[in-house]
């Protein structure tokens, strides 16, 4: 949106608009933009708080009093703390403790896959409730297929061949990683009643799952590869940048 803005701006109308990845606003240099502290897809902060998302649109409405640019200003306030953020969440699946060791394959297949098994009965209630939908299968593999092609990234790195024709094989793990994320997600918002947030179930897969330690892993050594399609998704695209603070390169 940034960089259309700037097409918009060329035909005599003013933008603005609100920011959610600071970094991303100060490369493109959007005419007005707000950057703001909350999660992704919460452009305006909590639910259910409407004075508070009132106050960010008239933050941003209020940069188009801006003649000259760029402007890239910071909303102040963190957002409300929901009242079930108060109440904590139970995983509904009960997960074994991470390996230490992570440099061995078969251990680290092994582990992820007893973990997607438990995980696997959430995750088709979760499906059944949403009307058979969920956003597994992109990569067209089985969860216990990419439990096996991350193992085998995490040790053999840049070795590791490509499990989908025609593609390399980083963005084969792009894809897999995703589907196996969805999975766990999906799986994590079947138990009866849950109203965890997203940043709770995002601590839950990042901080608590073997699946979160492997992802972690494997973006510490992309960071430093020299393979061209990893170390361009090192960055941004392997792990949230509100769970960078588990990383070695944050």
């Amino acid at each position: 949106m940034g960089g259309l803005a700037h097409y918009i701006e060329d035909e005599g109308i003013p933008t603005t608009q609100i920011a959610l990845i600071r970094k991303h606003a100060e490369e493109i240099k959007p005419p007005r933009a707000l950057a703001v502290p909350f999660e992704l897809g919460r452009p305006l902060g909590a639910p259910n708080h409407p004075e508070f998302q009132r106050r960010v649109l008239k933050n941003c409405l209020e940069l188009l009093s801006r003649d000259v640019g760029p402007v890239l200003e910071d909303f102040p306030d963190d957002p409300p703390v929901d009242d079930s953020e108060n109440e904590g969440w139970v995983c509904p699946i009960n997960l074994s403790i991470p390996p230490e060791n992570i440099s061995d394959e078969d251990l680290v297949r092994e582990a992820l896959e007893r973990e997607v098994a438990l995980i696997k009965p959430w995750y088709e209630e979760s499906k059944i409730k949403r009307g058979n939908r969920t956003n597994l299968g992109v990569s067209g593999k089985t969860p216990e297929e990419i439990a096996a092609f991350l193992s085998n990234v995490l040790v053999n790195r840049t070795e590791t061949a490509s499990p989908i024709e025609g593609k390399p094989v980083a963005q084969a793990f792009k894809q897999m990683a995703d589907d196996l994320r969805y999975f766990y997600m999906e799986a994590a918002i079947a138990k009866p009643g849950n109203l965890a947030t997203d940043t709770q179930i995002g601590n839950w897969l990042w901080g608590e799952t073997i699946l979160g330690k492997v992802l972690i892993a494997i973006r510490d050594w992309a960071m430093e590869s020299e393979d061209p399609g990893f170390k361009a998704l090192a960055p941004t695209a392997m792990v949230p940048m509100v769970q960078r603070h588990r990383t070695q390169h944050g």
